[in-house]
């Protein structure tokens, strides 16, 4: 069966720009939608940018209940090749999945130029969470409730499923846990966003982040955002300090 077709505002984003680039990636079940704003900052800034759909995301759930991180990770990969091609460095940018697909990039590649990490998802759930959620699919359930939207301003919606594909978060779990002993191969700057409140991955995940990678982090608490916090109470602030890292990291 083919993909549905892509919703609109979803759609990827590409910008050409200076010899440096910036490699922007959304959540689990999101879309570019979450982070268009945060890549259209990159490319104003002059960094060449891509923000691509990853599998199974930005058309039906459908077409997500399939994929795995397997999937997610190698779209990712093979955008940072192709960027990486084009530009003398590269950083990437990711918020909660997306932080996990750039922490695992700058594991297995170490010309990483730096990381921009939105509430990334590195903490591996409990082992109690993950049996009821093997549970829930032993059951039989393909989909549980939906984890995305999580945002205090009112008038700010994520684009995103309205249900979560448990096979597939199962997988993102599996790949946390894979990840863990290898954080402290990021030896690269990051820049740490984490928000007080997030009712999607707790802080404590930044946590754990932030005490294992062997390179410089600077740590931006957000007081009035949740977990979508791009579209947030501070996205203008997520915005300013990351292309403020950006140019100093490209220096």
């Amino acid at each position: 069966m083919s993909p549905s077709a892509v919703l609109p505002g979803a759609e990827p984003f590409s910008s050409s720009g200076g010899p440096d680039g910036v490699l922007v990636l959304h959540g689990f079940t999101g879309c570019p939608q979450s982070m268009r704003g945060l890549a259209e900052a990159f490319a104003a800034a002059g960094f060449t940018t891509e923000l691509p759909l990853l599998p199974g995301h930005g058309t039906s759930i459908e077409d997500m209940i399939p994929t795995r991180w397997e999937d997610w990770y190698g779209a990712a990969e093979a955008a940072y090749h192709d960027l990486d091609s084009r530009c003398d460095r590269v950083a990437v940018a990711g918020l909660s999945m997306g932080g996990t697909l750039a922490c695992r990039l700058a594991v297995d590649h170490a010309d990483v130029a730096g990381l921009v990490l939105v509430n990334p998802a590195v903490q591996p759930p409990a082992d109690s969470f993950v049996e009821m959620m093997q549970g829930t699919l032993d059951a039989g359930m393909q989909t549980i409730s939906g984890v995305g939207n999580d945002i205090a301003r009112p008038e700010s919606t994520e684009l995103a499923y309205d249900a979560t594909p448990v096979a597939a978060v199962m997988s993102l779990f599996e790949a946390t846990r894979q990840m863990e002993p290898h954080l402290g191969r990021i030896s690269c700057p990051v820049l740490l966003i984490t928000s007080r409140q997030d009712h999607v991955v707790p802080p404590e995940s930044s946590d754990l982040l932030a005490s294992s990678v062997s390179g410089p982090v600077d740590r931006l608490w957000l007081e009035r955002s949740y977990h979508v916090a791009t579209l947030d109470y501070e996205a203008d602030e997520i915005e300013r300090r990351a292309v403020e890292f950006a140019r100093k990291l490209f220096g």
